[in-house]
């Protein structure tokens, strides 16, 4: 068992901040547990599943752990598709919200407070790993990439929705200064470790550009399926002040890698 201490500093720095951003997504996190099969909705502007296709048409008898659940929900569509869920979050006062509405919603599965770096499951427990943010933009790729495919069993699939590489391009290094722009305002090559510098609380995000996202996945051992690039209608509406709906009907503000294990 990983002590604190012996976290990277980056895990521990993320797991103070989602401590305290958790009060946030209560809300959020209760409206998407109510959503049930063929109503989930995916991303900042909430596009439907049945628009992206990210789950399996069959999820019934799957094992499948969700990599940065936080409240929860993500893997309480699985479970209402007939898979059998686990969720490990960094924060505990996320998982405090996800275990009540478990208890509300009547869905029992098991809840993990640890790093989606190092899962406490043996090799091949799993038919299918998911993230949607979590994992997939507050853990180091070169980790938890690795970690996911250790996870999965052969022809077991990863699926994973982050911030696409452009809407990183192209976003104010401050939130203050507006939603994200049509110009480049840093460089493609290079990307990994990011510290945004209006990020208060020291966050640490990550992100890769396609082609290291490519020779990540391949080197550790998946088949790339899909690379789904979300589009919005222009009148879409989010909540978060760094994106609006007139960029994200232009070019993808979120993209969907979808993976299988050889």
């Amino acid at each position: 068992m990983t002590t604190e201490q012996e976290l990277p500093e980056y895990v521990r720095r993320n797991r103070d901040a989602w401590d305290k951003f958790a009060a946030e997504y209560v809300g959020p996190g209760e409206r998407s547990w109510a959503e049930q099969p063929g109503q989930e909705r995916w991303g900042i502007f909430g596009v439907p599943e049945a628009e992206l296709h990210l789950l399996p048409d069959d999820l019934a008898g799957l094992d499948t752990i969700e990599l940065g659940c936080g409240t929860g929900y993500v893997s309480a569509w699985l479970a209402r598709r007939g898979a059998r869920p686990v969720g490990i979050d960094n924060s505990e006062a996320q998982l405090t919200t996800a275990r009540r509405l478990q208890e509300q919603h009547g869905l029992a599965f098991p809840l993990v407070h640890g790093n989606a770096e190092t899962v406490p499951y043996p090799d091949a427990s799993f038919d299918l790993a998911i993230s949607e943010y979590g994992a997939a933009l507050w853990a180091d790729p070169h980790r938890w990439i690795p970690e996911a495919a250790r996870l999965l069993r052969p022809g077991g699939r990863l699926v994973f929705l982050t911030n696409s590489i452009l809407t990183y391009l192209c976003v104010p290094a401050y939130e203050k200064d507006g939603p994200a722009t049509d110009r480049l305002l840093r460089p493609y090559f290079g990307v990994h470790r990011v510290e945004w510098p209006d990020a208060e609380d020291g966050e640490v995000e990550f992100h890769l550009n396609h082609g290291d996202w490519v020779r990540l996945l391949t080197r550790s051992g998946f088949d790339i399926l899909d690379l789904v690039e979300v589009r919005v209608p222009a009148d879409a509406a989010t909540t978060y002040e760094w994106m609006d709906a007139a960029w994200a009907s232009r070019w993808p503000c979120e993209e969907a890698w979808i993976a299988r294990k050889r």
